[in-house]
């Protein structure tokens, strides 16, 4: 989730209300100082490196970070004679962006007609996400999207009996297993690798890519296809689902203390945009993926 995408408080699709007597407007735009050094890397060097970043959580968006444009490395940036109208920020201008032997178009944007009430962004560029290189914080990569500081992951154990079925066959049953709080996001039950039948699944092709959790795998069941999947080598901060198997309740029977799951609507993740990428192949090495590179 994040505050304005998924089903976060801002989004459209929210499931939640705020308590006022008004209706607020359909859409609401956020914008916060960031408060952390951010850098980008485009064709092998740094291009950008700011400690006064601005956020801007737009509804329906991933956030989008905007940089100053004194913090951007000179000549870096072209204009473009394309404009296109924000239906929110007004008139937007596009930069190529070139540096050594590379030139993307497209690479970055401004808004230049910006209406007096979000002022914060005059002067400001944002870099589409998958037109650079990289993104960092401090010396840390950023992968995927800007991170949502209102996105937030608890775990917890419980005692609760969760069978996965299929047909007639138990592929799943325990007494243990975590359940994964994302927000925006249902309830996910992982499952000990000890607690499942591994006979019953199938490795497939294809991973996804969570900038907060990882690298998925998938299985299928019987005819059952992409029905579970697996953070084999979950990141620190989720380490505790690491190696468990998770299992869709749209495709295979999960029950759990007796009663049938089902999936609930909105967790689909748009994965490719202007602000977004999250390509599993954009993952450098586990041990190298957050490290920088000096130039």
């Amino acid at each position: 989730m994040g505050l304005a995408w998924q089903q976060g408080p801002l989004a459209t699709g929210t499931i939640g209300h705020f308590l006022t007597r008004d209706p607020l407007p359909q859409r609401l735009l956020f914008a916060e100082p960031l408060r952390r050094r951010m850098r980008v890397r485009f064709g092998d060097r740094w291009i950008a490196s700011s400690e006064d970043v601005v956020l801007l959580h737009e509804p329906g968006r991933y956030p989008v970070a905007y940089f100053p444009r004194d913090d951007i490395e000179p000549g870096v940036l072209a204009g473009e004679e394309q404009r296109t109208e924000h239906r929110d920020l007004g008139v937007t201008a596009w930069f190529t962006a070139t540096a050594r032997d590379r030139s993307v178009r497209r690479a970055a944007w401004c808004h230049i007609a910006l209406p007096e009430h979000a002022a914060v962004l005059n002067g400001r560029i944002a870099f589409a996400w998958r037109a650079m290189d990289a993104f960092y914080e401090e010396d840390d990569r950023i992968v995927g999207h800007a991170a949502d500081p209102y996105h937030r992951i608890d775990i917890r154990s419980t005692s609760r009996h969760l069978v996965v079925h299929d047909g007639e066959r138990v592929v799943a049953e325990s007494r243990r297993p975590l359940v994964l709080y994302e927000s925006g996001f249902a309830p996910r039950w992982y499952v000990p690798r000890e607690d499942v039948d591994e006979a019953a699944l199938t490795p497939v092709e294809g991973q996804t890519f969570c900038p907060y959790k990882g690298l998925a795998s998938y299985y299928s069941i019987g005819e059952r296809a992409r029905c579970a999947w697996s953070y084999v080598d979950a990141w620190p901060e989720v380490a505790a689902v690491r190696n468990f198997v998770s299992f869709e309740p749209d495709k295979i029977d999960v029950e759990l203390d007796g009663q049938r799951l089902r999936l609930d609507p909105g967790q689909t993740v748009i994965p490719h945009g202007i602000d977004r990428g999250l390509d599993p192949d954009e993952l450098l090495p586990l041990a190298d993926q957050r490290k920088v590179h000096t130039p």
